[in-house]
């Protein structure tokens, strides 16, 4: 490594095994690169970074204490708590795939498999510390934000043929700066030009980027589809999917996108977490319940592991019981119980009384034991509103809309409402899910079981229109129950007896069949759906 490099290179080394520790001293030392720090802790690395400033990091991905290096790094750059300006290395033993994907998707400078030798170590540290120290006047304006001065910095750059090492690099950076300057057009081009040189697969990317923010969606997803076959750049087009699917409000085609992308990469939080804001946007409660699972299985043993982790699973358990069959109710009752059990081992100091009252009134309301979940609710404090997270009041708004309290749940509601729009950051997600469930609120009194029941005794005693509303309703709710969209459907077709089937009457069929034929029907609901089925081809 040349001598002056080495000489002004501040370096932290994040690994919790001594002999590593020893070994890696032992190799700086012989390139020459002295002035090193040790950090045997993710919580200790985040102490170092945000005190000082260091040329590279070289971080173990298998850390064992506290949190690993995977969910270190994606803090580090989640917070902007990394400069561009410093180097981050990976280094591990492990090579499995979900590691190699998860490299991919975090992309840090560089990966170094164990075992390796100084002089491998000479040469990817050398690379990759040349390349930081070329484009480092680049890097601290854009970490002043001084994006413009950045951009004439690259531009200079390019035009210096002694730089031509690190063209490629600067290129990448150029098509950055020019999409955070919001000149999209000129990005666009500048992609398209790169690409008829040589397809790079960051101009790809970027080119996507540029479209959608064009709103040039069609071929942004032509493209996107065809990056989503490359090993190399699948999680990324994954991600750029789901932006697109969000964008157009295909919410339903987002979450399948976001869940393909979880299954590689199980470890990425926020995907599960975008999992359980479209889960419930489509009201897909197994999802949101299994998203929330992963949730707590990925962040155990991790900064991210906390209280609310397993209390939003119970959360989610009780969503799903509401909904669901009552065969299957207990089992995830049972589960619910599990996790709130998890969460008090794992936390016995953690104070969430009010938050437990809520849940416990809601598993009660659920076994049909509404006078005494009405008592628990009761006891819950009047002066919490300003002061409960958005989950904790989500939870209050359903166990009072239960309950009857429409006029309390709508309340809490709105509170929620409010504070998304003095908190941004909650997400554009979150914000539609609670003006939806405040719609719904508003216009459906009853549970999702409640109007089912009802609907069946109105078509039995022939009131349709009564029977038609209520499954209707119920099915606003739970699109993804197969036996009420059978419900509905036969409701439909006993109407288009008498009167036939509207074109808005047709739309609803077309779903409720698509639900049936997704979902799971008894021997006796086979049996109907058959005869309904028989009907709606000799109709229409």
């Amino acid at each position: 490594m040349d001598a002056k490099l080495a000489s002004s290179c501040k370096v932290l080394i994040v690994d919790d095994q001594a002999l590593a520790q020893g070994y890696m001293k032992y190799a700086l030392d012989e390139l020459g690169l002295r002035n090193v720090i040790y950090a045997d802790k993710a919580t200790s690395a985040l102490k170092y970074v945000e005190e000082d400033h260091f040329d590279l990091i070289i971080c173990s991905y298998n850390l064992k204490k506290d949190q690993d290096g995977y969910y270190l790094y994606d803090q580090l750059k989640s917070t902007n708590a990394l400069p561009l300006s410093t180097a981050f290395v990976f280094i591990s033993a492990d090579t499995s795939s979900e590691l190699v994907h998860s490299i991919i998707e975090l992309q840090p400078d560089d990966f170094l498999a164990k075992p390796f030798s100084v002089k491998d170590l000479d040469k990817r540290l050398s690379r990759v510390l040349k390349r930081k120290r070329a484009l480092r006047k680049v890097y601290q304006l854009m970490e002043k934000d001084e994006l413009n001065q950045a951009l004439d910095e690259v531009e200079e750059f390019l035009m210096t043929p002694a730089n031509a090492e690190f063209f490629p690099l600067a290129l990448k950076t150029k098509g950055e700066l020019l999409l955070a300057c919001g000149m999209n057009e000129q990005a666009r081009e500048f992609y398209r030009a790169i690409i008829n040189v040589q397809p790079f697969t960051w101009a790809q990317l970027g080119l996507v980027n540029a479209l959608i923010k064009l709103d040039e969606d069609d071929e942004a997803e032509k493209l996107i589809l065809q990056l989503a076959f490359k090993p190399d750049s699948q999680l990324m087009a994954y991600d750029l999917l789901y932006g697109l699917n969000v964008k157009q409000e295909d919410f339903e085609s987002a979450l399948e996108t976001v869940l393909m992308a979880a299954e590689i990469s199980p470890r990425n939080l926020r995907r599960h977490n975008a999992a359980i804001a479209l889960s419930r946007l489509t009201h897909d409660y197994e999802i949101q319940f299994e998203a929330a699972k992963r949730i707590v299985k990925f962040a155990k043993h991790s900064i991210h592991d906390k209280p609310q982790n397993y209390i939003n699973v119970a959360r989610a358990g009780i969503d799903y019981a509401m909904t669901a069959d009552d065969k299957d109710t207990a089992n995830l009752l049972k589960q619910a119980n599990d996790y709130i059990r998890q969460f008090k081992v794992a936390f016995p100091k953690a104070e969430l009384q009010e938050q437990m009252k809520v849940i416990n009134a809601r598993l009660l309301y659920i076994q049909d034991e509404k006078e005494k979940a009405r008592a628990l609710v009761e006891q819950l404090s009047s002066d919490s509103l300003e002061t409960d997270d958005f989950e904790d009041l989500l939870d209050k708004a359903k166990v009072f809309h239960a309950l009857g309290m429409h006029e309390k749940s709508l309340q809490v509601l709105d509170e929620i409402e409010q504070r998304c729009q003095r908190h941004p950051e909650q997400g554009e997600l979150f914000l539609r899910y609670i003006k939806q469930e405040k719609k719904e609120k508003a216009t459906i009194k009853q549970t999702p079981k409640e109007l089912n029941n009802s609907a069946v005794e109105y078509y039995q005693t022939g009131e349709l229109d009564n029977a038609m509303r209520s499954f209707r309703q119920a099915y606003t709710l739970m699109p993804k129950n197969a036996s009420i969209a059978l419900n509905l459907l036969q409701a439909i077709v006993m109407k288009a007896k008498e009167q036939g089937i509207s074109e808005s009457a047709n739309t609803v069929v077309k779903r409720c069949i698509s639900t049936i034929e997704n979902g799971a029907l008894n021997e006796e609901q086979e049996q109907r759906y058959l005869r309904v089925k028989s009907f709606l081809q000799e109709v229409v």
